[in-house]
């Protein structure tokens, strides 16, 4: 955002329109002894010149890698129109409003973002964002608890192949307001099956949680789960990567019947957001309508004044800042208003079409990974079957120093899950996006090759 300074006539005009004699004045009320007295370990002031030439000597040190690591952060390319129309001062500076018209560009966007959102899950509401994926699936969980009336157990079933982090966060967040959570593990191929939910057949289920793509990049029967969810009277919570939805079947539509999930959340960092040292990210939830009530956060509304213009406005914002504690849908859930501006005006740009190229060139490049990186001695796949853009592969060496010696090659090689998933043993997870060439992916065959047959 431009700086522009006040100039010294400036300052004296506006301190004659307050009857102030000098600055000073303004903070008399502050002791004295209590004042700075001068910015004694602030160095000397450099130009901006030599502030530029700073910058770029510390992002050398950073250095520059190829990127195969996902685990739930992706890196996407973002045309440069994102962030310079988000950095505009209109809506650099602006907060999600709690007087909301007096911010009706604001509401609009995130009226825009809601439906995108709604559109590209094949749900009917949703609402104006949250913190990040992992506290997304902990509002989802409590949200099913107020929704599913018929069910007084408040257990849920969580598959262990949905991203550990948004597990732990579930445990901690919900687990300690009394939900309980059934792990559920997966087979040989990396999937959630009928046969793992068999022993729950006559239990009280008050929702399935369902990853798609799960946590290994594989892609779940998700109609034969969500009729089996269905069927015994519990809910689906849909966690799905909203890049993937460009190709694959919305969780709107979900099940033989096409009833499709019932809550549906995500992280929305692959829609604009940079990868910047672990944030920021910013969670969506979308849901039915029957179930508008029991969402948590915001939600922006268009309707027409008297004379007929059309005017945004907050429908629902059942927070603890706007009614009483007590009968908040959430005390946690803000929205993450600047990421949610970047993500719309990603999607405007990118279009349909745009995205479903994103996510077939992400696919197209995993595919070409796995089999370069398979074709390696001491190198071979988790699991078969289909995938997005992540896959598991296995080392016969111990991951964490292979991905030591590959970042000497200047390659960030992936994430090892082999804490998270022992028995699995030297497991580690790779990531393709548009961003990786095909020379890319023939420099880390090329690099690991070398490592592992030294």
């Amino acid at each position: 955002m431009p700086f522009i300074p006040h100039t010294e006539d400036d300052v004296r005009e506006m301190l004659a329109v307050i009857g102030a004699p000098d600055i000073n004045t303004l903070f008399e009320e502050i002791p004295a002894d209590l004042r700075a007295q001068g910015l004694t370990q602030v160095p000397d002031a450099l130009t901006e010149m030599q502030i530029g030439q700073l910058m770029q000597r510390r992002a050398a040190q950073d250095g520059t890698y190829l990127n195969f690591i996902g685990a739930g952060a992706y890196q996407h390319h973002i045309p440069a129109a994102v962030w310079a129309i988000v950095t505009r001062g209109e809506f650099y500076s602006a907060y999600t409003p709690y007087q909301a018209e007096a911010s009706q560009g604001t509401l609009q966007l995130l009226y825009e973002y809601q439906t995108m959102m709604a559109s590209l899950t094949g749900m009917e509401v949703s609402n104006a964002s949250l913190y990040d994926g992992a506290s997304a699936l902990s509002e989802a969980c409590l949200m099913a608890v107020r929704a599913n009336r018929k069910s007084q157990s408040a257990k849920f079933l969580l598959p262990s192949n949905v991203n550990p982090t948004y597990c732990k966060v579930a445990k901690a967040i919900a687990g300690n307001q009394n939900l309980q959570f059934e792990t559920i593990h997966f087979d040989a191929s990396g999937l959630v099956t009928l046969d793992a939910l068999k022993q729950y057949a006559t239990d009280d289920i008050t929702a399935l949680v369902i990853q798609q793509p799960n946590f290994f990049g594989q892609l779940e029967d998700v109609d034969a789960l969500t009729d089996w969810a269905h069927a015994k009277g519990a809910m689906v919570i849909a966690v799905v990567n909203p890049t993937s939805l460009a190709i694959l079947k919305p969780p709107g539509e979900w099940g033989s019947a096409g009833k499709g999930a019932d809550i549906v959340v995500g992280d929305g960092q692959p829609l604009g957001v940079p990868l910047a040292s672990g944030g920021p990210y910013f969670g969506f939830i979308t849901t039915r309508m029957e179930y508008v009530r029991q969402m948590p956060g915001r939600i922006i509304g268009r309707t027409v004044d008297m004379e007929g213009r059309q005017g945004f406005t907050l429908t629902l914002q059942a927070r603890e800042q706007h009614i009483r504690r007590g009968k908040a849908t959430s005390n946690i859930c803000t929205n993450q208003g600047l990421l949610v501006t970047a993500a719309t005006i990603y999607m405007a740009i990118t279009g349909a079409t745009g995205l479903e190229n994103i996510a077939i060139m992400s696919q197209q490049r995993c595919k070409e990974l796995v089999e370069s990186l398979t074709a390696i001695k001491g190198v071979k796949a988790a699991f078969t079957g289909s995938r997005f853009h992540e896959a598991v592969i296995l080392l016969e060496r111990n991951v964490g120093e292979v991905l030591s010696t590959l970042l000497k090659h200047g390659i960030v090689g992936g994430y090892d899950i082999s804490a998270h998933y022992p028995k699995l043993g030297n497991a580690l997870l790779v990531c393709t996006t548009e961003m990786n060439s095909s020379e890319d992916i023939a420099a880390y065959a090329k690099a690991l090759a070398e490592i592992l047959n030294d």
